[in-house]
């Protein structure tokens, strides 16, 4: 029965998180748990059932494993998930695939021997539920499109006069891949802030290097930028843009979080705005909250075309709306559309400069 509060199932087969996870969940004016099961075959009934706003599902159960069930549930019942996940590189590697099967985000288990951090804990877990419960789900990608796919029409340039910063938080890493999928070899160097965990990033890296023609890595301190080459903020630094002799270079920061975010893409974009300008472009995508509005903003005013996703197709329209909403959007467009626009803007400037 609804009572007008956001729903909550729990799938996890620990007794002890599920307990965990009710009282994260109902320690709010705003959440109810409306069922729990220890494994996939159990929550396929209780669902049918109680039919959630939400899910909480383990990565790791008996009789079937988080991700089949995900698969099976997104074909069959679409309905918002957030994966809990042991944050191992075997775990993130589980996490991403999370992702493509349509999961609208992924969390750790929580620490429960330190009671200040499992008080943030339980903040950030019942505002990611909140998102979650009215995120737009996407249709996970069977395969993904050959990078031979990729548009082209961009001459190969010798050194870097360009640069691309693009922004992202929830459903980030499917949109991410759709743009880098569509962008040739010959394009710019991108500098990526991903809200992601530390442990994420690098398999995140090495995952989109495998299906895109461009170089994707995790971006190194002092590293030279080039093109081709996509250079993802690591999960709990910041990531910028600096100017050494003639070259643009990755410069690595553990400063304070900015809007409670490190990796933060508000930091990522005021330095591309100081020290790129109007040799820069901008991307933000779906997310939750306004990071990277105030950066976008002051990479239109140094004379960057900037963009972000429309709302059409973002899985939440956070990020993209403030920044419109600010001013700082020259152009708003769904996802499937962002890469060529990019393209068209690189190659209607690399005699020139942006109007």
């Amino acid at each position: 029965m609804k009572t007008g509060k956001i729903a909550v199932a729990i799938v996890d087969d620990s007794l002890l998180m599920r307990q965990i996870l009710r009282a994260i969940v109902e320690d709010s004016d705003d959440m109810t748990v409306v069922g729990e099961a220890a494994d996939p075959l159990q929550a396929r009934e209780m669902i049918r059932a109680v039919n959630p706003d939400v899910i909480t599902l383990d990565i790791e159960m008996p009789r079937m494993d988080g991700l089949e069930f995900l698969r099976r549930l997104m074909q069959l019942r679409p309905t918002p998930v957030v994966m809990i996940s042991t944050l191992t590189t075997q775990g993130s590697e589980a996490s991403l695939r999370a992702f493509e099967l349509g999961a609208v985000d992924v969390v750790a288990k929580p620490v429960l021997h330190q009671a200040t951090l499992m008080q943030a804990y339980a903040e950030d877990l019942r505002q990611i539920l909140r998102t979650a419960a009215v995120a737009r789900l996407r249709s996970p990608r069977i395969s993904p499109p050959s990078v031979h796919q990729a548009i082209t029409g961009l001459r190969h340039r010798q050194g870097v006069d360009r640069v691309i910063a693009i922004g992202a938080s929830t459903g980030g890493t499917e949109a991410l891949k759709d743009v880098l999928l569509k962008l040739p070899v010959e394009t710019p160097p991108i500098l990526i802030a991903q809200h992601m965990p530390r442990e994420f990033t690098a398999s995140f890296a090495r995952r989109l290097d495998g299906l895109c023609a461009m170089t994707v890595s995790e971006a190194q301190d002092g590293e030279k930028l080039e093109n081709g080459h996509a250079y993802i903020a690591p999960g709990g630094r910041h990531l910028l843009l600096q100017k050494q002799m003639s070259s643009y270079v990755c410069r690595l920061s553990d400063g304070e979080p900015v809007n409670r975010h490190r990796p933060s893409v508000d930091v990522l974009m005021h330095s591309v705005a100081t020290v790129a300008g109007r040799h820069a472009y901008g991307i933000i995508l779906t997310g939750m909250g306004n990071d990277g509005a105030d950066g976008l903003l002051a990479m239109r005013r140094t004379g960057s075309w900037t963009c972000a996703e429309d709302e059409s197709s973002c899985v939440v329209f956070g990020m993209p709306k403030v920044a419109i909403q600010r001013g700082a959007v020259v152009e708003t467009l769904p996802l499937e559309r962002i890469a060529t626009a990019l393209l068209s803007q690189i190659s209607g400037t690399v005699g020139g400069h942006h109007e």
